[in-house]
């Protein structure tokens, strides 16, 4: 079996994923089409005081789909139709009902992220160095300075900051500040 990639419609993933895993029990196809997955990621956002855990789909549009084409490289009949057939499903990768297989090092990569155990989430940091930002809260509330660095895994801005005249680094979580 090969993987490939099916175009779907956005936000419907899990759902086409979740409609193909059922019609491939349902209808015996589990010799033609193997795992079917969506990679995600979790991400932890804090907004004010309150902290949410997304799921964020790495390759949104699209299902990865362990199948195994016929000899001249194209889907099994009895497969296409039940594909074609599900809701949100668009078409493979590939050029006029041949789908292209993926290569292996992204198979690798993409089953890496999907296979990934549920894991401590990581916090989405929306701020790039030399951003311009004002602080919201805080001892140092109403300032206004620029990004030095960025710890992601803490949740930590190092903002430069001019204070009594003198540029000064100031270590600040990133809820507690805003672009400009």
């Amino acid at each position: 079996m090969q993987w490939y990639v099916l175009r779907v419609a956005a936000n419907k993933e899990v759902q086409v994923k979740e409609s193909l895993g059922q019609k491939v029990e349902k209808e015996g196809l589990t010799d033609i089409i193997g795992r079917i997955e969506v990679p995600v990621e979790q991400i932890k956002r804090i907004r004010g005081s309150k902290q949410t855990i997304h799921k964020r789909k790495l390759y949104p549009g699209y299902v990865f789909m362990e199948m195994e084409a016929t000899e001249d490289g194209r889907v099994p009949e009895k497969a296409w139709f039940m594909i074609k057939g599900t809701t949100g499903v668009g078409d493979f990768i590939g050029t006029e009902g041949m789908p292209t297989p993926m290569r292996d090092t992204d198979v690798a990569k993409m089953l890496l992220e999907a296979e990934k155990p549920e894991q401590a989430p990581s916090i989405k940091v929306e701020f790039r160095k030399d951003d311009q930002i004002k602080i919201r809260e805080g001892a140092f509330e109403n300032f206004e300075g620029v990004v030095d660095s960025i710890d992601s895994e803490r949740g930590i801005v190092k903002v430069i900051v001019t204070i009594f005249g003198r540029s000064t680094p100031l270590d600040i979580e990133y809820w507690q500040i805003e672009k400009l």
